[in-house]
């Protein structure tokens, strides 16, 4: 199509200007708490259970210190699985862990021919999982299975090894497999020790991992390429074992570089020297208390609290904590300080329990009193739910729960739709809750800025509420309109993002609008807003600003309202009557 003219006529131009940009991520959390297994301190994206109990485990056996032990599921397992299974796309999930804990090694891997090179191995592995539960170190039996081989933890196997081209195939199995049953988790083929070769081991493999910084509550980066196995890095290569410019200038393998091809290893290595384990005294489900909730106390936390602070690295629009309690002062400065961060990054909502399981309605307020902001919600009383994994009957707080509950709300309207009631706020994964609510008994919550979560006998347990912790009355005291806000506050930041650094001119300020405007058409559209304004041009960017290399935006909502009280008048008229128009 023309886009100029060169002889006299006319010329129709078409400016679309209806596109409109992706908003911010939906159906995003994050949790903070202890897993059977995964990296402690470094948190990860998971985008299904499946994947979540790939990195993360499931269930986790507690040894009584008599050679058997309980199995229980963390509320960090139950919580992702409600969240996904309610709709949720993206968790993120940060594992605290007491005392230390390391990753597994490899075990030794040799050269083609043993003894004619140097001892040691060729190169080591390394799982980006932590604690004992990765030791899979033990002599093979006759089948070629590990003793203390399970489906949490892995093996290795070299196989293939070809000194004509230089490289060998490594897979990692699952350690619960056997040589007749291998299960094979991941494949690389064609590995290379040759640092200069496409295919070199830690190139395909990688070999980053992150340790956190909690001077600077940081995440900082070691290696140099970065990771393509779910499973392992590679941790170290033996320099001796190390095969530059494997092939001559006739294209054949130098014969000093053949005995460096690792060997095959048909039975598989296993990994092993890893430390930290669940102790036998910790408490799970309703037993949890101020000194031990599933083997941690308050300080466990403190770290993984401050790195979520960091907003440039981390994006979520809720967070939960499950096992924390605002009741006991050992958590509450804790709590504090998730609240300080929630409320520096505006970008999320905390989800608060305040009490352990068995506590009153007068508990329960008094500790909601004590808190006073937007960026929190509660919700009251516990409920009890099917353990995804073991299929018992357990007891979780309400924190357990809610991300589903939002995930939910967001998959089937928007966020700023008011995730409650019958429609948007059923628990349809809770089998009771602590204690059936009275109408009584939820007025009095409710003016506490608790939200109840009630029993209705043909709709089950439900969330029938939605009050942030905010206590004067404004429209940022219901969950809705706080999420309204995070909605629009991330979309629009994001697109002024994209400005820092432009001119400040007419034309930047106007591209501002057309990306902001058309969004905010579509909020309305979508009942998030009655009316909307926004205001960027020479009324609130006169010469002075401009000077002081400042651009400043001015936005204007109507946020929508829930109907959450609504009055049925039955009158009663005598027989004639005629009915008011």
């Amino acid at each position: 199509m023309a886009e100029a003219l060169i002889s006299p006529g006319v010329l129709a131009r078409e400016n679309d200007n209806s596109f409109i940009s992706q908003g911010p991520i939906r159906n995003s959390a994050a949790i903070i708490g202890p897993t059977v297994k995964g990296p402690v301190e470094w948190p990860q994206i998971v985008t299904s259970y499946s994947d979540f109990t790939n990195k993360f485990g499931s269930s986790v056996v507690v040894s009584n210190g008599t050679g058997s032990g309980t199995p229980y599921t963390f509320f960090t397992s139950i919580a992702a699985y409600n969240f996904f299974i309610n709709g949720g796309e993206t968790l993120l999930v940060t594992r605290v862990a007491s005392g230390s804990y390391s990753s597994a090694t490899s075990s030794f891997i040799s050269g083609s021919t043993p003894g004619s090179i140097a001892s040691g191995s060729a190169f080591t592995l390394t799982t980006f999982s932590e604690g004992t539960i990765m030791n899979s170190t033990s002599n093979p039996d006759i089948s070629g299975s590990l003793p203390s081989g399970s489906a949490d933890n892995i093996r290795f196997q070299i196989a293939n090894p070809n000194t004509s081209s230089g490289t060998f195939d490594l897979y990692i199995r699952r350690g619960d497999d056997n040589t007749a049953n291998p299960i094979i988790l991941e494949t690389w083929t064609g590995l290379s020790l040759d640092p200069l070769a496409p295919n070199f081991l830690s190139k395909i493999i990688g070999d980053n991992y992150e340790v956190l910084d909690t001077v600077n509550n940081q995440m900082i980066n070691n290696g140099t390429y970065k990771n393509n196995s779910r499973y392992v890095y590679v941790s170290s290569i033996n320099p001796y074992f190390l095969t530059p410019n494997y092939f001559d200038n006739n294209g054949n393998p130098k014969s000093a570089y053949t005995p460096f091809i690792p060997a095959s290893s048909p039975v598989s290595g296993s990994f092993g020297a890893a430390v930290g384990a669940v102790t036998g005294s910790a408490n799970f489900y309703e037993d949890i208390n101020s000194t031990n909730t599933q083997g941690l106390v308050a300080n466990n936390y403190t770290a993984s609290v401050a790195l979520m602070a960091n907003q440039d690295a981390y994006k979520f629009n809720v967070l939960a904590i499950p096992g924390l309690y605002n009741s006991d002062a050992n958590y509450n400065s804790v709590i504090t300080t998730v609240i300080n961060n929630t409320q520096n990054r505006g970008d999320n909502i905390f989800v608060l329990d305040l009490v352990p399981y068995s506590s009153s309605v007068d508990t329960v307020s008094v500790q909601a009193n004590q808190r006073n902001t937007s960026y929190a919600a509660s919700y009251w009383p516990w409920v009890q739910t099917i353990d995804p994994d073991l299929g018992q009957l357990v007891w979780v707080p309400a924190s357990t729960m809610i991300p589903g509950v939002y995930a939910y709300n967001d998959t089937v309207s928007e966020p700023w739709f008011a995730p409650a009631g019958i429609n948007r706020g059923g628990l349809s994964q809770v089998v009771r809750a602590e204690r059936k609510l009275t109408q009584t008994q939820r007025d009095d919550l409710y003016s506490n800025k608790i939200n109840p979560i009630a029993t209705f006998p043909a709709n089950g347990v439900v969330v029938y509420g939605q009050k942030t912790l905010q206590t004067k009355a404004s429209a940022l005291d219901r969950v809705n309109v706080r999420r309204l806000l995070i909605a629009l506050k991330n979309f629009i930041s994001e697109v002024a993002q994209n400005l820092v650094f432009e001119q400040n001119t007419i034309a930047t300020r106007n591209a501002f609008l057309a990306a902001v405007n058309p969004y905010l058409e579509t909020v309305q559209q979508r009942q998030g807003l009655y009316a909307f304004k926004v205001i960027m041009d020479d009324s609130n960017n006169p010469a002075d600003v401009i000077d002081r290399n400042q651009m400043v935006g001015q936005i204007y909502i109507q946020p929508t309202k829930t109907a959450e009280f609504i009055y049925l008048d039955f009158n009663i008229l005598p027989t004639g009557a005629t009915f008011p128009a």
